[in-house]
């Protein structure tokens, strides 16, 4: 199965913009067009993993503990954190790097940080 990535209301939307300008045909659905605005990271998480698609967030403070204790009683689609300090183009890179070079099927239950 192919990678489909979600993006969190924090994430910057340029780096969705980048990823599907090189690369039309991947599945990344923006927070807006999943109606994340204010939604709290349990119901995030919870709405990624239903509709099998790997989060793509900037927050590194509360989304690690809160994706910890998802997966006590949950299976997740996985989740990716971007480092605001890493320049976008590197962040997109590395996006169209995983949805090349793995499968979702890696990513269950997974956390990683960008970059690699």
């Amino acid at each position: 199965m192919m990678i489909r990535y979600q993006a969190d209301a924090d994430l910057n939307q340029a780096i969705v913009t980048g990823v599907l300008r090189r690369e039309p045909t991947i599945d990344f659905q923006t927070a807006f067009a999943a109606g994340l605005e204010g939604v709290k990271d349990p119901e995030v998480l919870a709405m990624a993993a239903q509709q099998q698609r790997i989060l793509v967030s900037h927050d590194r403070r509360t989304m690690p503990l809160e994706f910890a204790q998802f997966m006590t009683g949950n299976q997740s689609s996985g989740v990716i954190i971007v480092s605001r300090k890493l320049p976008i183009e590197v962040a997109i890179e590395e996006l169209l790097l995983i949805w090349a070079a793995s499968s979702a099927a890696e990513w269950i239950n997974r956390i990683a940080k960008l970059p690699l």
